[in-house]
């Protein structure tokens, strides 16, 4: 698969890659380290990263604002989205064919390639897998692109310390790291945190409820959030504030939003994404999400959270 998305990518002139709506730093990392791959590799082809922004990834990458008729003949590539109803920028039909990558469980098969690898960590780390199968086709990475993919390995690894990371993660990481950016400055910018979302992380401590069978919940109401002034984009990177409890198996953040209650869910072992694919959502087994549309329905989650740390015991 991976040979023929190279061949795919040498065949068009233009080439336009998306990602998935509320991205993190690994939907970034691998739409604009793909970008700068083949822009390296192949400096008279067009390439475009589109979507809508998220003010706090802006330090990783600006995207393009380009008009439909770009997809005129164009491939498209999409990064890191599940499901087809999670790609930014619905404009992703008009190119003349398109493709997936992704390491999420391969639940909607769209695209008229697909490359789904449940093993790797990220899929930053998957493009990098690409650009060292591609070396003898031509392929090359630049510093900009580098920097791009070691950020989403890192973002989607928790810094190296979640189970999805492999020996494979930390070899590709340690070779992303012999090119030409500056660690410590990327670091700085992934981690550093205003002081109103720490204080919300105080409140979350404070008040974050537990059961006996080690089920934890967080409950984010917009009249809190209002009152910490923190965007629910920020209050969703808070959702790990609760993997060093001890006692804890799997916990779940309720984020309200103007139209719907989204749900993060994280767990140190039962396999949660079931729960998320209940509620009309997916993910990984450790880590997943969903939405719901009233505190009625998180009810429901909670409930079903408990059910499934109690099975755990």
């Amino acid at each position: 698969m991976k040979e023929k998305i190279i061949q795919k990518i040498k065949e068009y002139d233009t080439i336009i890659i998306h990602r998935h709506v509320r991205p993190d730093p690994d939907a970034y990392g691998s739409q604009g380290g793909l970008a700068e791959v083949i822009r390296a590799s192949f400096p008279h082809k067009k390439v475009y990263t589109v979507g809508k922004e998220e003010p706090t990834l802006q330090y990783l990458r600006r995207l393009d604002d380009i008009p439909d008729e770009t997809y005129e003949g164009a491939l498209v590539i999409v990064c890191d989205t599940a499901n087809e109803a999670r790609i930014c920028d619905s404009r992703y039909k008009l190119g003349k064919e398109w493709i997936k990558i992704d390491h999420h469980p391969n639940e909607d098969s769209y695209g008229d390639l697909l490359w789904v690898d449940t093993s790797a960590s990220s899929v930053s780390e998957m493009i990098y897998d690409l650009y060292k199968s591609g070396v003898k086709e031509g392929l090359k990475l630049n510093d900009a692109g580098a920097r791009l993919l070691f950020a989403g390995i890192v973002g989607d690894t928790g810094r190296f310390l979640y189970p999805s990371t492999t020996r494979r993660t930390m070899e590709y990481a340690g070779e992303l790291l012999q090119f030409n950016f500056d660690r410590n400055e990327l670091f700085t910018r992934m981690y550093e945190t205003e002081e109103n979302v720490l204080k919300l992380q105080g409140h979350i401590l404070q008040t974050f409820r537990l059961s006996p069978n080690g089920a934890g919940s967080v409950s984010l109401t917009r009249e809190l959030l209002e009152k910490f002034d923190v965007p629910v984009p920020e209050a969703s990177m808070l959702v790990n504030s609760l993997g060093n409890v001890k006692g804890i198996k799997a916990w779940v953040f309720f984020i309200e939003e103007e139209d719907q209650i989204r749900v993060r869910l994280r767990s140190k072992r039962p396999v949660i994404n079931e729960i998320a694919k209940k509620y009309g959502g997916g993910g990984h087994p450790l880590a997943a999400g969903a939405s719901v549309y009233s505190w009625e329905e998180t009810e429901k989650v909670t409930a079903d959270l408990e059910a499934l740390c109690e099975e755990s015991k």
